[in-house]
């Protein structure tokens, strides 16, 4: 059978379209270039940032080294360290606390720094006093446990209740913010995967990122391809503003008693390589990675890096326009249809090209045939990390993808990066 699925316009979201998102931004946004991107000597990067930021100026240089491009700061002292090794940093608020003289000189003591990219707005805010199990299990708030899923009185008695603060404190937060700080740094909040949208909704009009966590590898269960579905949730949730999507670096077991967990499951390098590319193929214009300062294995963290590097070759595709016109089919063998499908991106650098290709079943398919590319007739792709070469004809050519398998291709391994070690990492 023949079935049409993803075309390329559902990889990073492309230059053309983030301007009309920009226009139609309330005046209270920053104005300029698309937020979603961060900014260093006046060149856009495609975010690739970590929540960790060590203490040893050796592992921060490391991180650095490996492709990270934005840490996590508290101050202007923490800002100064990242930039002594080429980063950028991000500074979190506590705007659910309202316009305060503390918020105020915080932010006055960062505003003009140099390193200084975004920012963060309390985590995971709305899922705190709606569904977060701490209000059951450690604050005794809510009577049963899952108690918001139910909709029960005292529930949403108590998230109208604190809503009723913490929301506009967000909001006038924000106003104070845009008032100090005149280069315009945009503000960024991270939820949960599941934080109620009608919350959100209230304060998405002051900010210019939204976005979400999520962790699928656990000893029970490794469902990679819900990082997409999340990406698409945040894409509505946030009416088109740009989604920063922040990834798994730790494994649960490490997290402590509250989390329950026991066994090891930390991703494999190709797993986190899935997630890494599927959640750009949903159109996140971000990718962050939390839990790493728990970490108790190096041999995880050196995959984490590996992947990092790799995407950071690839930085001048990953903020470039989709090509326009390409088209993915599967061709495959009945009983065999798709059931998410291949999503697809192609991306043209100067002479360059490069073409992405993710599977999100946990099937095989033999067939997927990429067309719409005239302009690549007779060029040879590559495939990076791999042995494949393939020469584009008729401005078409065939793929085979195995389950859960991405594939980079490129005309020039010069945007394969040198560092190794790390890409056989499994548990």
């Amino acid at each position: 059978m023949k079935k049409t699925i993803h075309g390329t316009g559902e990889f990073v979201a492309s230059l053309a379209f983030v301007a009309v998102l920009i226009l139609a931004l309330p005046a209270i946004s920053p104005a300029g270039a698309d937020p979603g991107l961060i900014e260093k000597d006046g060149k856009a990067l495609f975010p690739i940032g970590c929540y960790e930021l060590p203490k040893e100026d050796a592992k921060l240089q490391a991180m650095a080294d490996a492709g990270i491009n934005l840490v996590r700061c508290h101050s202007r002292e923490d800002l100064d360290r990242a930039q002594a090794v080429g980063l950028m940093g991000w500074i979190p608020l506590s705007l659910q606390n309202g316009p305060t003289e503390d918020l105020q000189k915080l932010v006055d003591s960062v505003k003009d720094h140099p390193a200084l990219a975004v920012w963060e707005g309390p985590d995971e805010i709305v899922w705190n006093f709606t569904a977060f199990s701490g209000l059951h299990k450690t604050m005794g708030v809510h009577k049963v446990s899952g108690e918001w899923w139910l909709q029960t009185e005292n529930a949403l008695k108590y998230s109208e209740e604190q809503a009723g603060t913490v929301i506009p404190n967000i909001r006038q937060s924000i106003d104070m913010i845009r008032k100090l700080d005149k280069k315009d740094h945009p503000v960024w909040i991270n939820e949960a995967l599941k934080s109620d949208v009608r919350y959100v909704r209230q304060y998405l009009d002051r900010v210019d990122i939204t976005g979400c966590d999520i962790y699928p590898v656990k000893e029970n269960g490794r469902d990679l391809a819900s990082v997409g579905a999340a990406t698409e949730r945040w894409n509505q949730t946030g009416r088109g503003k740009p989604v920063w999507m922040v990834l798994q670096a730790f494994s649960w077991h490490e997290l402590g008693d509250y989390y329950g967990a026991r066994g090891t499951a930390y991703p494999t390098f190709d797993e986190s390589r899935f997630m890494a590319y599927d959640v750009m193929a949903h159109g996140a214009e971000g990718i962050l990675y939390w839990g790493s300062h728990y970490l108790k294995s190096e041999q995880f963290r050196e995959s984490i890096y590996a992947l990092t590097s790799e995407l950071a070759k690839l930085q001048p595709f990953l903020i470039a326009p989709d090509v326009k016109g390409v088209q993915v089919n599967l061709i495959d063998d009945e009983g065999n249809e798709a059931v998410h499908g291949v999503r697809a991106a192609v991306r043209r650098v100067g002479n360059d090209w490069a073409v992405v290709l993710v599977n999100e079943d946990d099937r095989s398919h033999m067939g997927v045939e990429v067309s719409g590319l005239k302009k690549l007739n007779g060029k040879t792709l590559y495939l990076l990390y791999g042995n494949e070469e393939t020469v584009v004809e008729q401005g078409e050519w065939i793929a085979r993808l195995l389950p859960l398998q991405v594939k980079v291709y490129a005309t020039d391994r010069k945007w394969e990066t040198e560092r190794q070690a790390g890409r056989e990492f499994v548990e």
